[in-house]
This record gives structure tokens, sequence and C-alpha cells, in this order.
């Protein structure tokens, strides 16, 4: 029973990486209908850069703030002078920018950076919290990774639904040539959901870097378990990606707890094929019955 309480618990915390991963999928997906391959290493990169903040300035703060201001801007520059340039052209075309982009990204960090796997620092303990005489195995750095992500769940949620800046994106996503007859500025409503994708992305980096440590291919496992999350939820439902992040950390810390933890990659592609091959559009979907 502890043991299935310790994996559940590790599965919640490593699930709402997943589900900052997915959400950054589907955000772009919505927007420009692009499965983002390079979104791991856009992650990396925003991470490395905290990590060089954090090592000069010795604020943890200060980096995990300069990683997602980084992802922000990187979000956008990518969609300004990249994927627009695609976006008019056949499918491939983007698809294998973002693969492009991936490699160049994993290039040019250990230029700058070494190619050395870096630690990172956690911004709160790992041990677990003491309550009276017993120990909960949850960390006072697991609290604060769902809070983190729960957080920016929450803030997302109410700019879509509840601000003009949000309808605008919605409409921009899903009829963009309506949209501009209305005035709507098409073109920067998709640099801002790049950027707020990304931005997604760094938030993901940050929190799982201290567990896997960092290097420039650290977070290509963490991209395939973000993107089957994003599946399994619907790359078009925000919900969905939180739902399927915390689905997959449960699933694949049981099935690294039980049968193993090599078989956790190998666990998350048989929950892809699957999912593919059952219900390619997701549980949570909303296909067919979109409303701006």
């Amino acid at each position: 029973m502890h043991q299935f309480l310790v994996l559940t618990l590790d599965g919640v915390s490593a699930g709402m990486v997943y589900a900052a991963l997915a959400l950054a999928l589907v955000l772009i997906w919505r927007a420009t209908r692009i499965v983002n391959f390079a979104q791991g290493a856009m992650a990396m990169f925003t991470t490395f850069i905290s990590l060089s903040v954090i090592e000069k300035t010795g604020s943890y703060w200060l980096g995990f703030g300069a990683a997602l201001l980084a992802g922000l801007v990187l979000g956008a520059v990518v969609e300004r002078l990249l994927i627009r340039r695609v976006a008019s052209g056949p499918p491939l075309n983007a698809v294998i920018l973002t693969l492009g982009l991936l490699l160049f990204l994993q290039a040019i960090v250990p230029m700058i950076y070494g190619g050395q796997i870096r630690s990172f620092p956690p911004a709160l303990s790992f041990i677990g919290i003491d309550v009276g005489n017993t120990r909960i195995p949850y960390s006072p750095f697991d609290i604060f990774t769902l809070a983190s992500v729960l957080l920016t769940m929450a803030l997302l949620y109410g700019l879509f639904r509840f601000t003009s800046v949000g309808l605008q994106m919605r409409a921009a996503a899903f009829a963009p040539e309506v949209a501009r007859l209305l005035g709507v500025r098409v073109g920067r409503m998709l640099t801002l959901g790049w950027a707020l994708a990304s931005m997604a992305g760094a938030l993901a980096g940050v929190l799982v870097a201290p567990v896997v440590l960092l290097s420039p291919n650290s977070l290509d496992p963490v991209l395939v378990f973000g993107f089957t999350a994003a599946i399994l939820g619907g790359l078009d439902s925000p919900v969905g990606a939180l739902a399927g992040g915390l689905g997959l950390g449960l699933a694949l810390s049981y099935v690294g707890g039980y049968l193993g933890v090599e078989l956790e990659t190998a666990g998350a592609l048989l929950i892809l094929i699957v999912l593919l091959m059952v219900r390619p559009e997701g549980i949570f979907s909303s296909i067919g019955h979109r409303r701006v």
C-alpha cells in the first residue's frame, strides 16, 4: 500500500510536467494546426538560459523568471521569422521546419554552454513533508510543481475565456479569414499563441530539469511523454492536456514501479500507438463542436 501511495504521488508530479508540455503542443496546434517537434528543444534552450542566470546571480527565482521570459520571446521569434513563412504552404513544410529547429537548437547549445551534463537546482527540497511522526512522500518541490502548472493553466483559461484578447486568439485560430474581416490582427494573435505555448514549455523545462539533469538531449523523452499526453487528452483541448498529462504520469509511474523504469518510454509509446489506432482525436477532443 505504501509503494502504491508513493508511486501515485510521484505520478502526479511527473504528470504535471507532462501536462505543461502537452499544453504547449495543444496551444500551437489550436493556433496554427502545426505539431511543434522542436518544443522539447525550445524548453531545453530556455532551461539552459535559466541555469546561466542562476549561476551568475545565485537566485533561483531570477532564473525561473528568465526561463519564462525567454520562452515568451523565443516562441514569438520562431513564429514571426520561421513559421509564418511556411504557414501557407504544404503542412509537411512546417513539420520539416520544426525538426530542423530541433536539430539546430541541440547543435548550438553545446557551443554556448558546453555539451556536458549539468545539474539544475530545485526550487525547494526533494525531501518529503513530515506531519507529526509520519513522513508524507510528497516534497515541497512536488507541491511547487503541482501549484505552478495548475496556476499556469488557470491563468490561461481565464485569458482565453474571459478577455477580449483571448476571444481574438480563439477567433484567429478557428476562423482566421472571418476574424480578419472583423478587424482581428490574426498574425499578432498567432504570435502571441506561440509565445504563450513556448512559455508553458519553458515552465516544463525548469520543473523537470532537477529530476532528469540537463543536457542538449535530456528533454527528448519528456517530449515523447508530453506528445502522448496531448494525444491522450486531445490535441485541441487544453483541459485534455491536463487530464492526459496526469493520466500518463500515473500510468508510467505504476509501470516503472512495478515492471521496471526501463519500460516507461516503451509504455508511453505503446499508449500512443493504441490511442492513434483506437481514438486518434483524443478523449477530450472538441472536434465537430468548436465555439468561439
